[in-house]
């Protein structure tokens, strides 16, 4: 089966391929990678929630210098209801974290020192750069900001993990819907229920949203080969969005050992664990993981996050995959390694 490519999606993303690079966080984005997918007709894009505001002002200066071509810049919302975690939570963890860090032997660092960077200013500043496309995750956008892009000429991605939240990204005015699946690698986006609940994969997930909603899907989570993007498509969606593969693409900002553990053996075992920066994530299995789920603490996101990116950061420098956040979706052990335009083009050749 041939897919058409000129669908509603490619139309309003101003795309040749209905094909959505998937937004990674924690530095794993490159600009290369963004330009690579823009210049071969889809839409490159950066995961920008850890960069300050005049980060993300100089970075779409630098993507919009690198392609004319349309590209997004993704955001995360913040997500109410978090708990801060108390003192006493912070140094039970860091008791947990303690081994770790003597086998790296590299110091903790101090968890009550540092906040989270301000969502309203990165926003303030995106959208005073003015990307082509600003996707988001873990929210919907609201009304003033959906307002300010629509003056602004930019249109907007929202990400839902379940109906009600698709649901919820359509009233609130986004111009496309990425339905996430449980499949996908990194961080669940969801924003209604706890992202424990609101596990439904992909393939069941695209159908359910296609009929609730009348905006254009996207589906995401599980995607790696062009068998899997015409079955996207059967179900309803109008376009994907593809993540693993374009991780361990040459252009990708992840480590080799990263790409070779998921492109390996190891990629054949996923889970969906908190254990490393304390909001549930994809990733693949390792020791962290294992040993996490006998923690008898585990405190929040942001704090958790910034008490273990030393260890993940210093394990992957030297090769320790035991240690390191190798994040990946459950399709895996389907990616392959190689240039980002070989890559974009086997799954564009399932379009006419």
């Amino acid at each position: 089966m041939t897919l058409l490519r000129q669908t509603r999606v490619a139309d309003l993303l101003g795309l040749n391929f209905p094909i959505i690079q998937g937004p990674f966080g924690g530095g794993l984005s490159s600009e290369p990678l963004v330009a690579a997918v823009a210049e071969a007709g889809g839409l490159g894009s950066f995961g920008a929630h850890h960069l300050r505001p005049e980060e993300i002002t100089a970075l779409v200066g630098r993507l919009k210098t690198a392609t004319a071509r349309p590209f997004a810049v993704n955001l995360w919302i913040p997500l109410g209801g978090e708990p801060a975690a108390s003192v006493d939570q912070l140094a039970a963890q860091a008791a947990l974290l303690a081994p770790y860090f003597e086998e790296l032997g590299i110091d903790p660092p101090d968890p009550t020192v540092g906040a989270p960077i301000d969502f309203d200013a990165q926003l303030d500043a995106l959208l005073a750069a003015a990307p082509p496309v600003i996707s988001f995750v873990f929210g919907a956008p609201a009304a003033d900001t959906v307002d300010r892009a629509r003056r602004a000429g930019i249109r907007l991605v929202g990400t839902a993990t379940t109906v009600d939240e698709a649901a919820t990204l359509e009233e609130a005015g986004v111009d496309v819907i990425v339905a996430s699946g449980s499949d996908a690698g990194g961080h669940r986006g969801a924003f209604l229920a706890p992202a424990e609940e609101s596990l439904v994969g992909t393939f069941s997930l695209v159908p359910q949203v296609v009929a609730a909603v009348h905006t254009p899907v996207v589906a995401a989570g599980g995607i790696a080969t062009p068998s899997q993007v015409r079955a996207a498509h059967e179900l309803g969606a109008e376009g994907v969005q593809v993540g693993t593969a374009f991780l361990v693409s040459d252009e990708s900002a992840a480590s080799a050992v990263h790409k070779e553990a998921v492109t390996g053996p190891a990629g054949r075992s996923t889970v969906l664990t908190g254990a490393f920066t304390g909001r549930l994530a994809r990733g693949l299995v390792n020791r962290v993981t294992r040993e996490a789920s006998g923690w008898d603490t585990q405190v929040p996101y942001p704090a958790l996050g910034s008490m273990t990116s030393p260890f993940r950061r210093a394990a992957e420098e030297r090769g320790r995959a035991d240690l390191a956040s190798f994040w990946a979706g459950q399709s895996a052990p389907l990616a392959r390694l190689g240039p980002a335009a070989e890559i974009f083009a086997s799954f564009a050749g399932a379009y006419d």
